[in-house]
Parts: structure tokens; C-alpha cells; sequence
């Protein structure tokens, strides 16, 4: 398989990274799932993250040609809308994001938005091919994290994100609205049956026992080390597992912040009439979640 050029950006205030995947022959790139940075403290907004990224491609003299969502992401603001408005680059999601959208809507009372996924400039269905230069990518839809999860497989690597982690930090969590278990099952099982020698990028590292950042595996080392698809070998195992756990976990500390820029296709709230923008947080929109 084709091997592309792949850069790597961690952010330690989410433990996100985002991502350059390069063809080395034509220098064109995508940007997968880039940050913007937001403090829920002050209220601040900053794209130190996405100016990263932007000073990268120049650098290398790379030329962006898609900016790349792998789902709505709930513990950080998408930096996708900055990128474009400072490129020109077209945007892309999954398709069922409209099916997340429509239940956030309802979620935040928002019946303005749109519900159709026009934020993007294209929406990616199972088994979609597109192209990075001379490198042709493709799309697996991998639910079970949300809705809307998808999978690009560009060459040799595959960009999972919220699916599996490093194989010492297990699997993604499956409570969020519309989120689930044996969904998130047989996604992992569709990513396992890739190619051994398959690059595995991850969307997130949470450096168990302090360890410096990593975010990159291969199928086979998942297959061989992963503690939770090792410890849990069956469907019904991993479900029970993963359905115990979650009960367990807090929400992330940016969803309900988060969900409403993200659903937008990572557009903030208009101002108001005070030049002010504003985020509407709902009261008890995810009742029953456990508290840190």
C-alpha cells in the first residue's frame, strides 16, 4: 500500500491529536480532526492549535486540499471553519451527522439549525473514496463512539480516533446520546480485519501512568496487546464491560460546550446584540451521569 507522510500534533489540554497526512509525491494534504482551543474558565477562544498546523504545511510547503472531521468530538472545539475560512479547503464529516444533529437540536431546543449537514462542504458515506493527491483515501463508518463516526484509511494508515486508543489504554467510551457498545464492537472488529501491517492513528492519548505521548500502533499490536480486546474476547464480554465502565466515568468537561460548535460544523454562535456571543447550556441534559 501507498505510505503517506503523516504529522503528528498533540494538544495536553485535551489530549487530542490532530493530524497532516501528506502525499510525498505531489505535496498535496489533509487535516484530520484539528483543535481550536477554547478555556471554559475565561470564556476564551485562541487557535494556537490550528495556526500550528497552518505553520507546519507552510513550512513544508504542503498544499491543503480537505479538512477532515472524523465526528463530532465532545471534549474539544472543531478548528474545522477557522482552517477553511483561512484556506479555502473543503470540509468533510460523516454522513450521519445528520442523524447526531437532529438529536442535539432537540437536546440544546435549537430549531434553527440545520439539520442537513450543509456546515460541510461533503459528507462521507461507508465505502466513499476521495483523494489526497495521488493518494486515494477511503471511508469506513465506525459508530459506536457517537452517531456519526467514521474511519479514513489513506494508504497504510487508518485514522480511527475514537474506536480503539494506544493497546495500553483500551477502548473508546459508548455513553454519550446515541452512542453504543456492540456498535463500537463490531467497528473495532471491521478496523481488525485491515491488514496486520496497518497503521493505526489515534485521536487521543491519556498517557496512562504518566508516560509521554504516543499515537501510533499497527492492527497486529492491537490485535496482540490491547487490554481491552485481549481481556474481552467476545461480543457479549466487551459489551458488559464497556456498558459497566462507562456508568462509571464523568462526562467530559467541554461536551455540552462543545456539541453546540461542533454540530455547526465548528461555527461559534453569532453575536448578539451586543457584539457578544454565547453558549446555551442545558440543565440536566445527560442526567444520570456520574460525577468526578
Amino acid at each position: 500500500m501507498t505510505r503517506p507522510d503523516i504529522a503528528a500534533f498533540f494538544d495536553p489540554r485535551t489530549w487530542s491529536v490532530q493530524y497532516v497526512v501528506s502525499d510525498p509525491k505531489t505535496r498535496a494534504c489533509a487535516i484530520i480532526d484539528p483543535v481550536l482551543d477554547f478555556d471554559e474558565k475565561s470564556g476564551a477562544i485562541a487557535t494556537a492549535n490550528a495556526d500550528r498546523l497552518l505553520d507546519f504545511v507552510r513550512a513544508q510547503n504542503l498544499d491543503i486540499q480537505w479538512i477532515l472531521d472524523t465526528h463530532p468530538h465532545a471534549d474539544h472545539f472543531s478548528a474545522s471553519a477557522y482552517l477553511k475560512a483561512k484556506t479555502g479547503a473543503p470540509t468533510a464529516i460523516g454522513a450521519h451527522i445528520t442523524d447526531v444533529q437532529k438529536l442535539w437540536a432537540d437536546i440544546y431546543n435549537w430549531p434553527g439549525l440545520k439539520t442537513d449537514g450543509s456546515q460541510w462542504d461533503r459528507l462521507f458515506d461507508r465505502g466513499d473514496t476521495f483523494r489526497i493527491g495521488s493518494l486515494e483515501a477511503g471511508v469506513m463508518f465506525s459508530p459506536g463512539h457517537t452517531l456519526a463516526s467514521i474511519t479514513y484509511i489513506v494508504g497504510d494508515a487508518a485514522f480511527v480516533h475514537d474506536t480503539v486508543f494506544m493497546p495500553d489504554s483500551g477502548t473508546a467510551r459508548t455513553d454519550f446520546p446515541g452512542g453504543s457498545a456492540n456498535a463500537l464492537w463490531a467497528s473495532i472488529r471491521d478496523i481488525m480485519a485491515l491488514p496486520d501491517d496497518t497503521r493505526i492513528f489515534v485521536g487521543h492519548d491519556y498517557q496512562p501512568g504518566g508516560r509521554e505521548p504516543r499515537w501510533e500502533s499497527t492492527v497486529a499490536l492491537q490485535k496482540a496487546d490491547n487490554i481491552h480486546l485481549t481481556r474481552y474476547a467476545c461480543e457479549s464480554e466487551f459489551v458488559a464491560f464497556r456498558e459497566g465502565r462507562d456508568r462509571t466515568l464523568p462526562m467530559p468537561k467541554l461536551i455540552l460546550h462543545a456539541l453546540q460548535v461542533n454540530i455547526n460544523g465548528g461555527r461559534l454562535p453569532e453575536p448578539e446584540k451586543n457584539g457578544r456571543r454565547y453558549l446555551k447550556f442545558p440543565i440536566d441534559a445527560l442526567r444520570g451521569a456520574a460525577w468526578s
